[in-house]
């Protein structure tokens, strides 16, 4: 799925038409409507501006760590630890609990 139907999926689900979007982002129910439509490619700027508007915030994230952080985000940030590896660094876990031992 597209950033641009996310976007339209949760200015649906939160009942507010394309005006009430584009009013709030700055932009035009033009060009709201021709992103939503798939019409133009909007600029990045336009599509952070609609995210903010519906209250959500972008994040561009490196491929090579698209799924590592896709894994963080799901648990709820809840994951602090990484298996330990030959040449691993010490996890957060780790550091934090050799300072507190000091």
């Amino acid at each position: 799925m597209s950033i641009i139907e996310e976007l339209t999926q949760v200015r649906k689900a939160a009942q507010r038409t394309q005006e009430d979007l584009a009013q709030a982002a700055g932009l035009t129910r033009m060009s709201v409507n021709r992103a939503e439509a798939g019409i133009v490619d909007p600029k990045l700027s336009s599509v952070v501006e609609m995210a903010r508007a519906l209250g959500m915030e972008l994040m561009l994230v490196p491929s090579a760590l698209q799924a590592e952080v896709a894994a963080f985000l799901q648990s709820g940030g809840r994951v602090l630890g990484q298996p330990p590896g030959v040449s691993a660094p010490l996890s957060i876990v780790d550091t934090l609990s050799s300072r507190s031992s000091r």
